[in-house]
C-alpha cells in the first residue's frame, strides 16, 4: 500500500483510523510535556521513566495474569513514579549530581525489569505472548478505548497548562523568583513531573520503552531552535510531534518491514534535524552565512578606517587617491572596493578613489568605537 493509499482509506478503515488518531495525539501531548522537560534541562527524565515503568508492566501482570493494556499501563505509571521520586530523593539526600541518579534508577529498573520479563516468558502460560512488545512498541495494537485514553491524558494535561500556565512559565526560566512570590514550587514540579510520566506511560504501547523518550524529547528540540517564547514552543512541538505520528504511521503502513514506532521516532529525528539547520535563529545554515556575512564586513571596515587614515590628513576628505596606494594594505581587494562602492562610503573614477561624507562619517564612527573600547 502506497502512502497516497493510506491517506484515501484513514477515514474509512477502522485499523488505520484507530492507529493514526492514537500517534497522532500521542504526539501532541509528547510535544507538550517535552517542552517543559527539555527547558528543565531534564532530557535524560523522559529516558529514565520510560526504562523505569518496564518492571510495573511485568509486575501487574504477574499479579492480575491477564494481559490487559490498561491494568498493565496502571502497573507502568506506579513504577515509574516510584522511579522518579526516587531520582529526586537521591539527588536531595545525598551528594549525587541528577545525572547520576538518573542513569542508576535507569539501569537499576530496567534490569530489574528484564529480569522479569525473562522470568514471565518462561512460564507455561500462553497469556504472556506479546508482553516483550512494550520494549519497542507495536502500534497495530491500539483500539479505540487506548485512542480515547490519550485523549483524555491531552485534555488533562491542556487543562492543568492553562490553569497554572503562569506559574509553569516562572517556575521554568527562574524557580528561585518563583518561590519568593510564594508559589509552592514543590507542588508546581510535582504536578508538571506527574504530567510527564503520564504521557510517557500512555505511549509505552505504541513507542516502546526503550524509544518513549525520544518520542518525547525530539518534537520539543526541533520546535526550542524556532522560537523563544513559551507558547509558540510548546505550539511547534506539539506540531511536530503529531505531524511526526501521523507520517510515521503512513510511511510505517506503506511497507510490511517497518515498524511503527522507529519509524515515529526516525521522522520526529527529522524534524529536529531540519530545525537545527534551516531554523533562522539557531539554524546551522543561517549562522553560518551570518558569520560570513560578519566576517566580510570587519574587511570592509578594515579597509575603510586604511582609507580613512589616508584621507584625514587632506583638508578635502574627499580627495582623490591612487587605488595603488591601497595595495600595501593586506585586507584590500578588489571585490571590497567595489562593495564599498556600492554601500556609497567611496566613489571610483577610474584608477582613483576619494571618500564620500557618507563614508568618512561612518569611518569616524568605527574609529571612536575603536577607541571607546580600548579605553
Amino acid at each position: 500500500m502506497s502512502i497516497q493509499e493510506y491517506f484515501s482509506l484513514v477515514i474509512s478503515d477502522y485499523t488505520l483510523r484507530t492507529i493514526t488518531l492514537g500517534t497522532a495525539v500521542l504526539g501532541l501531548v509528547c510535544g507538550i510535556l517535552g517542552s517543559f522537560a527539555v527547558l528543565r534541562k531534564q532530557s535524560l527524565l523522559g529516558d529514565a521513566i520510560s526504562h523505569a515503568s518496564l518492571p510495573g508492566i511485568v509486575i501487574a501482570f504477574l499479579i492480575t495474569g491477564a494481559k490487559n493494556s490498561n491494568t498493565l499501563l496502571i502497573g507502568a505509571l506506579i513504577s515509574g513514579l516510584i522511579g522518579t521520586f526516587w531520582i529526586r530523593g537521591i539527588v536531595k539526600k545525598t551528594h549525587l549530581k541528577s545525572d547520576t541518579a538518573l542513569g542508576l534508577i535507569l539501569s537499576l529498573f530496567f534490569g530489574f525489569g528484564m529480569l522479569l520479563l525473562t522470568f514471565v516468558q518462561k512460564m507455561p502460560n500462553a497469556q504472556q505472548a506479546g508482553l516483550d512488545k512494550y520494549l519497542f512498541g507495536q502500534a497495530a495494537t491500539l483500539v479505540e478505548s487506548d485512542v480515547l485514553l490519550m485523549s483524555v491524558v491531552m485534555a488533562i494535561s491542556l487543562i492543568v497548562l492553562i490553569i497554572f500556565w503562569k506559574e509553569f512559565k516562572l517556575l521554568h526560566f527562574d524557580a528561585d523568583y518563583t518561590k519568593s512570590l510564594g508559589f509552592n514550587t514543590r507542588f508546581l514540579d510535582t504536578i508538571i513531573t506527574s504530567l510527564i510520566v503520564l504521557a510517557i506511560v500512555i505511549g509505552l504501547q505504541t513507542v516502546g520503552v526503550v524509544l518513549m523518550s525520544a518520542m518525547l524529547l525530539a518534537p520539543a528540540a526541533a520546535a526550542r531552535q524556532w522560537t523563544n517564547k513559551l507558547g509558540v514552543m510548546v505550539f511547534l512541538a506539539a506540531l511536530f510531534g503529531a505531524f511526526s505520528g501521523i507520517l510515521g504511521t503512513a510511511v510505517s503502513a506503506s511497507s510490511n518491514n517497518l515498524s511503527t514506532g522507529p519509524v515515529i521516532v526516525l521522522i520526529a529525528a527529522a524534524f529536529v534535524v531540519i530545525s537545527f539547520i534551516f531554523s533562522p535563529g539557531r539554524g546551522l545554515l543561517f549562522k553560518e552565512i551570518r558569520y560570513w556575512n560578519n566576517r566580510n564586513d570587519l574587511q570592509l571596515h578594515k579597509t575603510l578606517a586604511f582609507m580613512y587614515d589616508i584621507a584625514k590628513n587632506h583638508e578635502d576628505v574627499s580627495h582623490p587617491h591612487e587605488v595603488k596606494i591601497l595595495n600595501n594594505f593586506q585586507g584590500y581587494t578588489k571585490s571590497s572596493l567595489n562593495k564599498l562602492a556600492d554601500r556609497e562610503y567611496i566613489t571610483i573614477q577610474g584608477s582613483t578613489w576619494s571618500l564620500t561624507t557618507k563614508g568618512f562619517e561612518k569611518a569616524i564612527n568605527l574609529y571612536n568605537q575603536q577607541e571607546n573600547l580600548y579605553d
